[in-house]
């Protein structure tokens, strides 16, 4: 797995690359708790992961309740089919905020 890492002016996008499972999931989490440690507001860009198992989507998760406690904000924009039907058959796609495109995720309020 690759991680793309951008800074925008109100937010962060960390774009995941690849397969995000066992072996890479951990570098996710961490690269994303940086992120909200800045006190900054997060976009994870899903649309290039062909693959995720239940420790990414664990670290989506953590990521999401440390931006829910901090009010910061956390969407999850173009996400792939393959992460999508991980993300609906956990039902975490009623759950995370998904965005369609990084307009439609600055143009939302926190």
């Amino acid at each position: 797995m690759k991680i793309n890492i951008q800074q925008d002016d109100n937010y962060t996008t960390i774009g995941l690359d690849g397969a995000v499972d066992l072996s890479s999931s951990s570098d996710a989490r961490k690269n994303i708790i940086e992120v909200l440690k800045e006190n900054k507001n997060i976009l994870i860009d899903l649309s290039l992961v062909s693959y995720i198992d239940s420790s990414g989507v664990a670290s989506l998760v953590e990521g999401y309740q440390i931006a829910k406690k901090q009010s910061l904000k956390f969407g999850l924009f173009g996400v792939s089919d393959a992460a999508m039907s991980v993300l609906k058959l956990a039902r975490l796609d009623q759950v995370f905020p998904i965005y369609n495109s990084k307009d439609e995720y600055e143009k939302e309020d926190v």
